[in-house]
């Protein structure tokens, strides 16, 4: 198997959608004779701000000297981005023999990513494992490691209720179960502003692992700037109030998954916008940009309908691309 051909091979498994239990991807781990143990490793849970701390966290660990996996979703530029070292995505060549070595197996594509990344992680000795849950905490295809060095919490609300829960007390029980008896769990402290809470809660857990030097990359697409064009791929009603202080009078591009809070997303972001243009991600679970319009309709007096994303952020004085992380994927090659 070449890389184009084990890229095809995992992104297919994409169809067998989210399957709870963590049967599958213990069986493949047990093949690969378990790697997640081996490794030390800090987990992270939450709702919002999971890949913004892990990426503070994993570049201040690297920037200490020592030898760091990240492991992260969704991807926006190239699929490897979720696996990398020291910045270094996986080698394509790499990525192909663990595909091809390991492909019989009855895991998601999520589920063999995660198993890929334990494995690839382990053979390259690194010194941590900053992992990031995918979905939840205690059902989540990376919850698989007898011990870890320290749990992180992120903010929470609610998201993904089909799968976790209809509370955020329950939704929160699903997230700590990436708490491990032995180790310390750090928890988000919410004082009203989304970046330095985030930053306080990675900085303790840079305190405890003893690190001194302290540097933030944060990751793409969240509340990223290219040229004259923001783009920010948060999805739920928490990270639509952290995106309306910094924006106003903005022309948005805005695509969304119907299985989240829209209504709830936009009553934060639609009235800092004087022109909101919807449109429909490439993805079964999108909303579609007519139901997009009527939900934008009610914060926004000018509102239109660009099925195509492509189409959508090629119009003229577009500043805003938001919502959905699969929507600046479809557009990114055309602004950076």
């Amino acid at each position: 198997m070449n890389y184009n051909q084990s890229l095809d091979y995992i992104t297919k498994k994409l169809s067998l959608g989210i399957q709870p239990g963590l049967s599958r991807i213990s069986a493949l781990l047990e093949k690969m004779d378990n790697p997640q143990d081996k490794i030390k490793i800090v987990h992270i849970a939450g709702t919002n701000g999971k890949g913004t701390v892990a990426n503070y966290i994993a570049c201040s660990l690297e920037a200490n000297g020592f030898k760091v996996g990240l492991f992260t979703s969704p991807w926006i530029f190239d699929y490897r981005e979720q696996i990398q070292i020291n910045g270094e995505y996986i080698g394509k060549a790499d990525f192909a023999r663990y595909i091809s070595d390991y492909k019989d197996n009855e895991c998601t594509e999520f589920e063999f990513l995660t198993a890929v990344m334990y494995k690839y992680f382990a053979d390259e000795k690194v010194d941590y494992a900053v992992v990031e849950c995918g979905m939840g905490g205690k059902g989540d295809s990376t919850n698989v490691e007898k011990e870890n060095v320290c749990s992180v919490l992120t903010s929470i609300s609610l998201d993904h209720t089909d799968f976790l829960g209809n509370t955020i007390e329950e939704i929160t029980r699903e997230k700590e179960g990436i708490i491990r008896e032995n180790s310390p769990c750090f928890r988000y402290r919410d004082t009203g502003d989304f970046e330095r809470d985030n930053t306080e809660l990675a900085s303790r857990v840079l305190d405890y692992l003893g690190c001194d030097t302290k540097m933030f990359a944060k990751p793409p697409a969240r509340q990223q700037k290219i040229g004259s064009i923001l783009l920010d791929g948060g999805h739920n009603p928490q990270s639509g109030r952290a995106l309306a202080p910094i924006i106003d009078n903005e022309t948005a591009v805005i695509g969304m998954m119907k299985d989240k809070d829209i209504d709830g997303y936009l009553s934060f972001v639609a009235p800092k916008c004087k022109k909101i243009i919807c449109t429909s991600v490439d993805n079964k679970r999108a909303v579609s940009a007519a139901e997009l319009s009527e939900y934008a309709k009610k914060y926004c007096d000018n509102v239109e309908v660009i099925e195509s994303p492509r189409e959508a952020v090629k119009q003229d004085n577009v500043s805003l691309v938001c919502g959905s992380f699969y929507l600046i994927r479809e557009i990114i090659d055309l602004i950076s």
